[in-house]
């Protein structure tokens, strides 16, 4: 979605992504991460005190003397990280600045990777290595080849453009997933604004026709969407009404037994979940935004109980799992880029 897998705008009397962000501005208590040094100078003694175990389960994955670390700042809208582990390097959108950003590891340095970007949106890389980026600027999801050509993977349905690709992931079989709300046409901020003519969907690219198949057209404002780790499942967010994660069983490309994974909620306070990511264990961490004391990522097991959190001084976007061994979660958040060594890793390529 844009500024939370990407932009979001109401819908009338739909709770909206205006709604969905102003939640950020409830009021709340000071919190650790409201006192620390993000600017890294002034150390954080272990463990870090914003790395939050809810059940005593979370313990396995959180690394003793491991503490978040804030890379960069001077995002509009930090979107779409996604790791590349054949040049060991995160790449993540800006979405309002019409540029890619790129993390590198050997040095941790940060470069501009792509400018103009189209006002790309989620970011992910196949099992070629190759990318694959949603653009809201020219409603499509394209791939970068490896000699440098573009290749648009999709840009229609049924003869009518899409409305703003968001986030996407890829199926060993070669199949594109990607979602379509309307964030990126609501306005000229994310994008170009324009006149809706789909209704919100998910779609799979077949690999071997091209062929743009929509899955599902029930959620509300469909962004964030991962696989279980053995493909059986599909998580998608839904950052419209109910404002929830839902799972579906997948089998034949196909999505059924659709059920709420979870509201969100937590001890009744109402927040959201965006971009969202599976470990090798099944759980499912998720992009949040709800207010001081509930923005970062929140980390359910596969049985959708929240059994840890991560809490960031603001709203943070999308996540994806990078580094060597995939243990270190990166953080799209605003304004900025975070990461965090956790005790397991990614279970895909990106």
């Amino acid at each position: 979605m844009a500024p939370m897998e990407t932009s979001c705008s109401p819908s009338a009397g739909r709770f909206g992504r205006r709604s969905f962000l102003a939640l950020a501005a409830a009021a709340a208590p000071a919190l650790a991460q409201d006192r620390r040094d993000w600017a890294n100078h002034d150390p954080v003694r272990y463990p870090d005190p914003d790395v939050r175990a809810l059940d005593p389960s979370f313990g396995k994955y959180q690394v003793f003397n491991a503490v978040i670390r804030r890379h960069y700042v001077g995002t509009k809208w930090a979107e779409g990280p996604a790791w590349c582990g054949e040049g060991q390097y995160l790449v993540w959108s800006d979405i309002p600045n019409n540029r890619q950003l790129r993390f590198l590891e050997e040095d941790e340095h940060v470069t501009t990777f792509r400018s103009p970007s189209n006002n790309s949106n989620g970011n992910t890389f196949d099992f070629q290595g190759r990318q694959l980026s949603c653009e809201h600027g020219t409603r499509r999801v394209v791939r970068y080849e490896h000699n440098g050509s573009v290749t648009v993977v999709a840009d229609r349905y049924n003869g009518k453009p899409l409305n703003s690709p968001n986030d996407l992931v890829v199926h060993p079989d070669g199949g594109i997933w990607f979602t379509d709300p309307p964030y990126g046409i609501m306005g000229n901020y994310e994008g170009t604004e324009a006149h809706q003519e789909l209704k919100e969907a998910v779609y799979r690219v077949d690999p071997q026709s091209g062929r743009v198949e929509l899955v599902n057209d029930e959620l509300d404002k469909p962004n964030g969407i991962c696989f279980s780790p053995d493909y059986k499942k599909v998580y998608l967010c839904d950052t419209g009404a109910p404002l929830d994660i839902q799972v579906f069983d997948l089998a034949d490309n196909k999505l059924r037994n659709r059920r709420q994974f979870t509201d969100m909620k937590l001890n009744g306070r109402r927040g959201g979940a965006d971009g969202i990511r599976a470990d090798i264990d099944g759980n499912v961490w998720a992009s949040a935004s709800g207010g001081s004391g509930y923005d970062g990522v929140h980390i359910f097991n596969p049985a959708g109980q929240r059994i840890g959190m991560i809490l960031l001084p603001e709203i943070c976007a999308n996540i994806c799992f990078g580094g060597p061994r995939r243990n270190r979660l990166f953080m799209a958040a605003s304004q900025s880029l975070y990461s965090l060594y956790v005790g397991t890793r990614g279970a895909h390529v990106a």
